[in-house]
């Protein structure tokens, strides 16, 4: 995770001990969904197994909602997409979709936790939803280098949030709409 991000958390600047609070108790809300799923995962039950108070969890994060969003956000910012060798623009756009895509297709129980987090109404979800726009759109506008064009890149997000709101309500798996999106991107790229 890059260096700002790790010391600064949606509700406040962290010192170095904050951040390792924040460190085990993302990496716990991980663990917790593994085992019991979205419907299992509860703040408190999180704030056990990070060996914190439930008091401290809620110090950081809102909701388990806030925590799950906070858990996808360090993941894309601790991502990057490998670079496209000699590709064409549409290779680029197409590899930063997947990648993105994909960045967590092989946990179901994350995925699925993170299309439902993002989507609701808590204000520090709505904050990270903001930077996790921000940060694909970046990553869209790059690709696209000389060729970037506003509508065009809107036009990509809104295939990203339809796929990712698709598999969140069960029409595929995320490696499915990975597919999906590139099919689109290709036919948006034409």
């Amino acid at each position: 995770m890059s260096t700002a991000a790790r010391f600064e958390s949606t509700r406040r600047r962290l010192n170095g001990q904050q951040a390792e609070t924040v460190d085990r108790l993302t990496s716990a809300a991980v663990e917790v969904l593994r085992e019991k799923g979205a419907g299992g995962l509860a703040v408190r039950a999180v704030a056990a197994r990070a060996g914190v108070a439930p008091a401290t969890a809620y110090t950081y994060f809102s909701s388990k909602g806030h925590l799950i969003a906070e858990v996808f956000w360090r993941r894309l910012d601790d991502h990057a997409t490998a670079p496209v060798a000699g590709g064409s623009t549409v290779d680029r756009v197409v590899a930063v979709l997947r990648d993105v895509a994909l960045l967590i297709a092989d946990e179901p129980e994350l995925s699925s936790a993170v299309t439902g987090a993002l989507l609701g109404d808590d204000p520090e979800v709505s904050h990270l939803r903001v930077r996790i726009g921000a940060d694909i759109r970046r990553r869209l506008v790059a690709a696209l280098g000389d060729q970037n064009d506003d509508d065009v890149v809107s036009a990509l997000e809104m295939v990203y949030a339809g796929a990712l709101v698709r598999a969140g309500m069960g029409y595929g798996s995320y490696a499915d709409m990975a597919d999906a999106i590139e099919s689109a991107a290709r036919l948006i790229l034409r």
